[in-house]
């Protein structure tokens, strides 16, 4: 383009804070909207493998992503007891030179992208998002929910799973529940923990904590879903603490210090994959709008990242962003995230069908092998 391209991002979450400080870079004009006011910055934890770090390297705020969060090489398998039984060295998906796992608090890592956007230059507006988009052949005209407007050539769709966006332009795929939730947790650093720790097995189908920084970790407990609204919110300390009895080990120290139900997340395992293009015209899906997978192998935001990486790379090299581009992006993303949309749905399938052989370390071993790859 012989002009500054214009672009809106659609969403302030980990997708959409870092599509827009790359976009910056490459020299888009960009507006950011975010329809909650406070910007997204809450939940418990979040565990980024080493293909995360890589694009949050190339965000520019690896340096503070490694102060604050707890770099691990490796994941102890452990009985319900809480009893190691061995330790397996992960992958470094992101090249040799950074960790294979970095665990941290998830409102940290938002306020570093916060910052990140801030300085950036990009225009940021709160408590506000997309209410109507027209689109012709050279543009987007978007009336947003304050009843302002704008023109912009491309909108980028990084409002999550449950997309607006989405719907608003005619992609019918949706997010399918798997069969299993989960609770999860801030909850201070037992002495001795050094890793992610796993159980497999117990009232749960996993339980786990990961090191989310020097006093902290972010604990979760897996199991076949329940009628959310059967569940009153003031009894998730309770719940998550009746079901975390049934593991020894730190989880005793964990399990007593879960006595805030705001503090506790129970969500749902969903499985989402779009299968056909991923735009309509010059309106885009990137991270969980367009992809979504259980968390059992901890990728969920290395794919939405990957996506921004990938999108803002062709956007940035080609001067005519239409139809074949953006098929383009989608075309260097599906198999890649197919692949572990695939693998994180079986591991939770072979739990729920009480498949005891099943290969679930050569599953992940495979699928990581994969991830080591540049998208």
């Amino acid at each position: 383009m012989s002009r500054t391209p214009s672009v809106l991002v659609v969403g302030g979450g980990t997708a959409g804070n870092s599509f827009a400080v790359l976009a910056r870079r490459a020299g888009m004009d960009v507006d950011l909207v975010e329809v909650k006011e406070d910007w997204n910055a809450y939940g418990s934890g979040i565990t980024l493998q080493g293909n995360a770090l890589r694009v949050l390297r190339e965000v520019g705020v690896w340096d503070r992503v490694a102060e604050q969060g707890a770099s691990t090489d490796g994941v102890s398998i452990v009985t319900p007891a809480g009893d190691v039984v061995f330790t397996q060295q992960d992958v470094r998906t992101g090249g040799d030179d950074l960790p294979a796992t970095v665990g941290m608090q998830r409102p940290a890592l938002q306020r570093i992208l916060i910052d990140a956007v801030r300085a950036s230059g990009t225009r940021v507006r709160l408590g506000t998002t997309v209410e109507k988009l027209t689109q012709d052949g050279s543009g987007v005209d978007v009336v947003f929910t304050d009843g302002t407007s704008g023109r912009y050539d491309l909108v980028v769709a990084a409002d999550g799973i449950g997309s607006r966006t989405r719907a608003a332009i005619g992609v019918t795929e949706r997010p399918e529940p798997t069969g299993m939730a989960i609770w999860r947790a801030p909850a201070p650093r037992p002495a001795g923990v050094e890793r992610t720790h796993l159980a497999y097995g117990g009232p749960a189908f996993i339980a786990g904590f990961c090191p989310t920084g020097e006093d902290t970790v972010y604990a979760y407990l897996v199991e076949a879903n329940r009628d959310r609204a059967s569940i009153d919110p003031a009894t998730y300390a309770d719940e998550m603490r009746a079901l975390a009895a049934g593991y020894g080990g730190h989880w005793t120290q964990i399990r007593e210090s879960l006595t805030d139900p705001s503090q506790i997340n129970y969500t749902w395992f969903d499985r989402h994959l779009v299968e056909g293009d991923w735009h309509r015209g010059r309106v885009v899906l990137v991270g969980d709008a367009a992809h979504a997978c259980p968390p059992t192998i901890a990728q969920g935001a290395a794919m939405s990242l990957e996506d921004v990486s990938v999108l803002v790379e062709l956007l940035r090299t080609h001067e005519v962003w239409d139809d074949a581009l953006l098929r383009r992006y989608r075309s260097r993303r599906i198999e890649r995230v197919r692949t572990v949309v695939d693998a994180s749905v079986q591991i939770g399938r072979w739990q729920l069908d009480g498949v005891r052989d099943a290969d679930v370390p050569g599953l992940m071993g495979r699928t990581m092998n994969i991830l080591k790859e540049l998208p």
